[in-house]
Formats: structure tokens, C-alpha cells, sequence
């Protein structure tokens, strides 16, 4: 009998703005109940269609910077003139418990959280252009040209970092997106290193057991 290790992995998902990346986590945790999405806080203005405490925890900067000066992150970063970061309350609790928890992060905070614990999946979310990336950013809607502009930089900057990734998913079609990050998670989890106990049957007994099926 083969005994696996319990204890969730832990995935970081991470993209540039644009890629899609919180569609398809979105997508994941409808399809299977044994993964759990860390909520991160920002200090970054509410959009449409966010929800506090589903979306992000939505703090002002004091909030934040208190929160840093008490140690509670696991990582933070500061992206587009905003802050970003992900608490570590919950994220073990809820590794123990055998759940495999995903940070949808920005790729600050995921070189940050790879130099603390190497042993976390990191899947990066590759827009199919820049082209449509930058289409995708103008259709949104929900900010001024200028912070469209700014973003647009960044990721192209942050597309430079895939190479620092254990996977990279193109996200040119949603549905072939989420099944290739899916197949990553359960790959993941048919590791040799998740096996913590091989208890074999006794080899000698069931040989001496056909012996007497042939008598």
C-alpha cells in the first residue's frame, strides 16, 4: 500500500495584468473542491464587480504598511503605485488540512515567496500577444489611459520573468487553459516525493500461497 503526504502543495499563479490569470482560478476552485484561492489584500480603488473579502481585502495604506511593520504577510509587493500582499494566516491551516492552496500573486511577490519556499509550484500566464494583451487591457474599461499605459509596460517587463517559472500556460483559449493548469495540479500531486510511507506485501507469503492454490 502506498501512503501519500496529506499536506496540500502550495501553487503560485502569477501573469501579467491581462493574462486572464484570475479568470482561470476562478474556473479551478469551480471545478474541484480540494483547491483553496489565498485572497490577497491591496490598497489599489475598488473596480466594478469587486466584492471585500472575495476579490482582495481592500485596506488603505496605513492598514498595509501596519500589517508589514507586524509580520503578518507572507509577501508583499508594490505594483503600480500600489501595494500588494498575501497574509499568512489561513495558508498553512489550510495546507495541513490537505487543501491545495493557490496565490494568484504578482510576479514580485512570487520571486519573493520562491526564495522562501522553493518547493512551491510557480505557473506563470502568458498572454498569446502583446497585441491582445494590450486590447484586453483597453477593453476593461475601468481605468485612465494612462494607468492602461503603465500596466502595459509592466507586463511587459514581468513576461521577461517567465523563465523563472516551473510551467508557463498560454492563455489564448480559457477552457484549454484551465485544463492545462488543472493537469499541472494533479501531476503535481502523483509526485514520488508525496509518498511518505511503500508498505509492500510480504513477497515469500504470496509465493508460499500459490504454491499451495497448485497443490
Amino acid at each position: 500500500m502506498i501512503k501519500k503526504r496529506q499536506k496540500g502543495n502550495l501553487i503560485v499563479i502569477s501573469g501579467p495584468s491581462g493574462s486572464g490569470k484570475g479568470t482561470i482560478c476562478n474556473e479551478l476552485i469551480k471545478r474541484n473542491s480540494n483547491i483553496w484561492i489565498s485572497i490577497s489584500c491591496t490598497t489599489r480603488d475598488m473596480r466594478p464587480g469587486d466584492e471585500e473579502g472575495k476579490t482582495y481585502y481592500f485596506l488603505n495604506k496605513e492598514e498595509f504598511e501596519n500589517r508589514i511593520k507586524n509580520n503578518e504577510f507572507l509577501e508583499y509587493a508594490k505594483y503600480n503605485e500600489n501595494y500588494y500582499g498575501t497574509l499568512k494566516s489561513k495558508i498553512e491551516e489550510k495546507l495541513e488540512e490537505g487543501y491545495d492552496v493557490i496565490l494568484e500573486i504578482e510576479v514580485q511577490g512570487a520571486l519573493k515567496v520562491k526564495n522562501m519556499l522553493p518547493d512551491t509550484i510557480f505557473i506563470f500566464i502568458m498572454p498569446p500577444s502583446m497585441k491582445e494583451l494590450k486590447s484586453r487591457l483597453e477593453n476593461r474599461n475601468t481605468e485612465t489611459k494612462e494607468k492602461v499605459l503603465s500596466r502595459f509596460k509592466i507586463a511587459y517587463k514581468e513576461i521577461n520573468e517567465f523563465s523563472k517559472y516551473n510551467y508557463v500556460v498560454v492563455n489564448d483559449n480559457l477552457n484549454d487553459a484551465v485544463n492545462k493548469v488543472e493537469s499541472i495540479i494533479v501531476s503535481t500531486n502523483c509526485r514520488v516525493d508525496r509518498i511518505e510511507e511503500l508498505d509492500l506485501d510480504n513477497i515469500e507469503e504470496l509465493l508460499h500461497e500459490d504454491l499451495i492454490d497448485m497443490n
